[in-house]
């Protein structure tokens, strides 16, 4: 009887384990190469969040099949808190759409911490290649010349891919795709001339728009970008286009309540920091914190969003 009196005591007196957390590292997974948004981002809160937890958090990069191999790690991981993923439209929304067999569920295998930021994605032309200097002359030029305009994507699937399949079966042109690994390649390409026009996100393009090299078109985002207020949307151009490339922290379904509430704290502070959000803003990347369950909602929301619109398309990715 005093054992159990004395256990009972001790189990009083105990911490539950999750009010510990964190105490040991944690593993922030980045299913793209390193260099990218999803990289940098993973970096950016990791450096801060070791300074808080007072435990190293550390950025792996398993990156592959257009960021499943690493959402399907996490999703398969220990739902403890210690292995996260940097998630993105990419493997969160997009994929459900474009692989049929997807080996993850994001709306099930995933607990919501935080969206982190959002780029917007800027359409580009070679004046060289291409010499348009708006969407209208570049609708009108391939509807003119069918099948001997070819754009650049930093990807297939990529949001950069989606946006310009919606603008051809919207304006009813014929686009030639020449997917690159990557959004740095995409740009490379489109300045050598290699493409016509490319969709990429707005820090690439936008310096050799300034300069000349680059006739910059439109954003496919729902409001115009401060690093280039003059550039018009694509819905303001009658093309309702709106594929921001966005990131969010999630965690493997089941993590206890207190380590997502611990880790959207966490995020919320950090995204907030002005040095930061300055910095990342020189950089077309929009810091934007939430809830876990606005974050929750608004994954929902865009995988249906774009299931719907990627089988109208016809897109598929085996």
């Amino acid at each position: 009887m005093k054992l159990r009196l004395a256990c009972l005591a001790l189990a009083l007196l105990s911490p539950p384990a999750t009010a510990q957390y964190p105490n040991r590292p944690i593993h922030i997974v980045a299913p793209f190469p390193a260099g990218g948004g999803y990289d940098f981002l993973s970096r950016l809160l990791a450096a801060e969040m070791t300074k808080t937890f007072g435990q190293p958090v550390v950025v792996e990069n398993k990156s592959g099949a257009n960021g499943n191999i690493g959402t399907d790690f996490v999703a398969k991981s220990p739902a403890d808190g210690y292995t996260l993923l940097m998630g993105g439209n990419s493997p969160l929304a997009l994929n459900v759409g474009l692989y049929p067999k997807l080996p993850y569920d994001p709306a099930k295998d995933f607990d919501a911490v935080s969206r982190v930021a959002t780029q917007p994605n800027l359409l580009a032309a070679n004046p060289g290649k291409l010499p348009v200097k708006s969407v209208a002359e570049l609708v009108k030029y391939a509807k003119a010349n069918p099948g001997k305009v070819a754009y650049g994507s930093n990807g297939n699937g990529s949001p950069q891919h989606l946006a310009a399949e919606l603008l051809k079966r919207m304006a009813g042109i014929d686009l030639v795709h020449v997917p690159y690994k990557g959004a740095a390649p995409t740009a490379q390409a489109l300045l050598a001339g290699e493409v016509s026009i490319a969709f990429n996100i707005i820090l690439l393009p936008l310096p050799y728009v300034q300069s000349g090299r680059l006739n910059g078109l439109a954003v496919a985002s729902s409001h115009r970008s401060p690093l280039a207020p003059t550039l018009p949307t694509m819905a303001e151009l009658g093309y309702p286009i709106d594929i921001d490339t966005w990131y969010g922290l999630v965690a493997p379904a089941g993590t206890p309540r207190e380590a997502i509430a611990k880790l959207n704290a966490e995020t919320v502070r950090i995204l907030a920091l002005p040095d930061l959000k300055e910095k990342t803003r020189s950089q077309g990347i929009e810091l934007g914190s939430s809830t876990p369950e606005a974050f929750a909602a608004f994954l929902r929301s865009d995988i249906a969003k774009w299931s719907k619109a990627i089988r109208e398309m016809n897109i598929t990715i085996d």
